[in-house]
């Protein structure tokens, strides 16, 4: 019992004093990361305030759980879908500051004349920035709808799949003291492999599951279906060797791209809210004063040095990216912190006994700092632009925000077919691919031994061999017709591109025949598996592969089925949004470079902006913001004039830029609220019994015949006789000895006594 209370002890005091430190952190305004690292150093265990006060294991892994949920929550807000549409800026801007941090680093841990495994160490830990705190950070500051946002959440994400591999790498570096490429390719093609694995088969399963019980959900019900797949897909990662945030983010992301995703993401947000407070402040709890003061010239070395090359890195791979030098710049001082990554590589590496015990505190010191300017560094972003746009020459300018083009129209437009094709045939290849390998791996490690066990004894082990190919084949042939033959995309482009020009004809002929030998490779795979194969057979299986796929093209019903739903699951969000929201999809459509973005606002019925006319109001003269709709009941406004009225309960999309927004959001949550507490009444409502006697004002006489409520009152109840007459007819005559119950404003049924 006593370890049960002391975590439910040491909880209370994480909490109280986390709310308290909060509450000043707000005051102050400042970020409330800042507060919760506050309140972890002054509860810990270093600065010795709470005796006895350790901040538990068990506390610890709670703090896990908040990374778990963040995780979740960034996965709910982020999907897919955005990390491929900027996949490949995200990609440089995480590769280009890893490489250049895990070199400095090195460098840094070289010249202080640390071990050669110590450097290493040292340019890993370096090398990655915080998911959790900037997700913070963003949150506080309203920042999530920035043009550069969905740049930076897709750099975090690549940084910790790079982390993962990274984990790999310095554990087989820490035991063998060599560099093994083949276990970091490896560990690479075992990370794309799950993902791909998990996002195809999760787009196919969750939505259809979720649509088809979606009649018997409430919010307790999909809270609990969200969070069970939550820590599922953070177990299934776990025992693939991956980390658990980046199960939580996987799920998140597969979750996004339903229609209850945004609803999930409110029904988590406070559970979130919480466990992130105790990681926070479970940071805070490892600041050692005396580490600190021992080593403040090592950790102030590595604190500027983590925040400049940072900077430097990541701003470079975003030029390099083409994202331009505004949102560059504020995409490199974004990233300038150390991270949870730097935690869990340095306790790595100190139990591995390659670092030395002063290097851990030294780390999580210089992450604590690093945190603390997370806020500073992010909003000195736009001053830093603003300087540089002074003193770079404008030709230079202009040759960083703009993209050269020099190709002629008809070039262009082969080139664009062509890369679509490529696109299309390579996803076709790695999404099917990636399901017949788990196929062929399933059918190893699970299948052979059901067939044994439902087979008789006395059959041989050539004929369970023929059972297993043959259930295995039969599992993957939909999937050997999906990779065989072109779907929609690939059909119109390639029409287009033999229509453009005749010789396209004979490199789409070969990338089809490539197909096919592909799909072959798996049949071949999965009878080679249990059978040896001469020549001669791989010969013939390939013959007959070729003419049953020329055959049977047009008898795939059944593959048609599969990704016809595959397709409407990928896609049904965008439509029902696209239906829904035709203004905010045309904007993040078309205007997604820039920092252009809708947002609605419901109109409150207390607002001073109700029964006013659009044109007397601020919005687009003093705010420079328009709105572009106005969705009153099941009605649309589209283009509102200035002399519409505003009404209660109005929807009102509007454009504009995050600032913009930002300030009209607090504009518009400031008239809400000033006017609710200017009509809040005075008056007390009152609640209380009259005794009537003989000359009582109510006595004898008709309740239809009084008009009570003019004045502010009703009558709720009459006790006559000991019986109870709640809400009497307006035929009631009151008699001596009633008593009757009033409600209303105090002066009113003080009236009537």
């Amino acid at each position: 019992m006593s370890e049960e209370f002391n975590l439910v002890k040491e909880l209370a005091l994480i909490l109280i004093s986390a709310g308290l430190f909060t509450v000043i952190s707000k005051a102050l305004k400042q970020p409330l990361i800042l507060g919760y690292i506050v309140a972890g150093f002054v509860v810990g265990p270093h600065l010795g305030l709470f005796p006895g006060f350790s901040g538990s294991e068990t506390v610890h892994q709670w703090s896990e759980l908040g990374i778990i949920f963040m995780l979740f929550s960034l996965g709910l807000e982020f999907s897919f879908k955005k990390l491929f549409k900027i996949g490949s800026s995200a990609l440089t801007v995480a590769v280009a500051q890893f490489l250049g941090m895990f070199t400095l680093g090195f460098v840094v841990g070289s010249a202080l004349s640390w071990t050669m495994m110590e450097s290493i160490f040292l340019g890993a830990m370096m090398s990655m920035s915080s998911t959790a705190i900037i997700i913070k950070a963003y949150s506080d500051m309203g920042m999530k709808n920035c043009s550069h946002a969905p740049l930076v959440f897709g750099a975090l994400v690549f940084q910790d799949m790079i982390a993962v591999l990274l984990l790999v790498l310095l554990s087989t570096l820490a035991i063998s003291d060599k560099f093994a490429g083949s276990e970091m390719i490896l560990g690479l093609a075992k990370l794309a492999f799950f993902l791909l694995l998990w996002f195809i088969v999760g787009i196919y399963l969750i939505p259809t599951l979720l649509k088809k019980a979606s009649a018997y959900l409430n919010d307790e019900i999909l809270l609990i279906i969200a969070l069970g797949m939550c820590f599922g897909m953070v177990t299934l990662a776990n025992l693939a060797g991956f980390s658990s945030a980046l199960g939580a983010f996987v799920i998140g992301s597969l979750l996004s791209e339903t229609l209850q995703g945004e609803h999930i993401h409110k029904l988590t947000q406070s559970i979130k809210d919480m466990f992130s407070a105790i990681f926070f402040v479970s940071v805070g709890m490892m600041v050692d004063p005396q580490i600190i003061a021992q080593y403040w010239q090592i950790i102030l070395l590595l604190t500027v040095v983590a925040m400049l090359g940072i900077v430097l890195f990541a701003t470079s791979g975003a030029l390099i990216a083409g994202q331009g030098l505004e949102r560059s710049v504020l995409c490199g001082f974004s990233l300038a912190q150390l991270g949870e990554f730097s935690f869990i590589i340095a306790s790595l590496g100190f139990s591995m006994g390659v670092l030395r015990e002063f290097i851990y505190p030294v780390i999580v010191a210089v992450s604590v700092i690093t945190t603390f300017t997370t806020p500073y560094m992010i909003k000195a972003g736009q001053p830093v632009y603003r300087l540089l746009v002074r003193i770079i020459p404008e030709n230079r300018l202009k040759k960083l925000d703009k993209v050269h083009n020099k190709e002629t129209a008809n070039t262009q437009a082969e080139r664009k077919e062509w890369k679509l094709l490529i696109r299309s045939y390579a996803l076709r290849i790695v999404l099917y691919g990636v399901i017949l390998s788990a196929i062929l791996m399933g059918s190893e490690m699970w299948l052979d031994g059901f067939i044994g066990q439902l087979v008789p004894e006395s059959w041989s082990e050539t004929v369970k061999n023929i059972i297993t190919v043959s259930v295995t084949l039969i599992v993957m042939l939909p999937f050997l017709v999906g990779i065989s033959f072109m779907g929609k995309q690939v059909s119109q482009s390639s029409r287009k591109l033999i229509k453009e020009k005749t010789s396209n004809y004979w490199p789409i002929l070969s990338l089809s025949l490539f197909r096919l030998f592909i799909a072959i490779a798996f049949v071949v795979a999965a009878i080679s598996s249990h059978f040896n194969l001469s020549y001669w057979t791989i010969v013939l299986i390939v013959i007959f592969g070729l003419s049953f796929f020329f055959i049977a093209r047009k008898q795939m019903k059944l593959f048609s089925t599969i990704e016809r739903r595959f397709i409407e699951n990928f896609n049904f969000k965008d439509e029902y949004t696209r239906k829904m929201t035709p203004v905010g999809t045309a904007v993040n459509d078309k205007l997604s470079n820039f920092d252009i973005h809708t947002q609605i606002f419901t109109m409150s019925a207390d607002s001073t902006f109700v029964g006013q006319k659009l044109k007397d109001l601020p919005f687009r003269n003093d705010l420079h913001i328009n709105i572009v709709r106005i969705i009153r009941g099941h009605r649309s406004i589209y283009v509102p004039s200035g002399n519409e009225c505003l009404y209660p309960f109005d929807q009102l999309v509007v454009v504009g830029t995050s600032a913009q927004l930002s300030q009209f959001e607090t504009i518009f949550q400031q008239e809400q609220n000033c006017t609710a507490d200017s009509n809040a009444s005075n008056s007390e409502f009152k609640l209380e019994p009259i005794l009537l006697q003989q000359d009582s004002y109510l006595t004898g006489k008709k309740l239809s015949g009084i008009d009570m409520r003019s004045y502010g009152c009703m009558v709720i109840s009459i006790i006559r006789d000991g019986k109870v007459s709640t809400n009497p007819s307006p035929d009631t005559v009151f008699a001596q000895g009633d008593i009757v119950w009033l409600a209303g404003e105090k002066s009113a049924c003080e009236w009537w006594k």
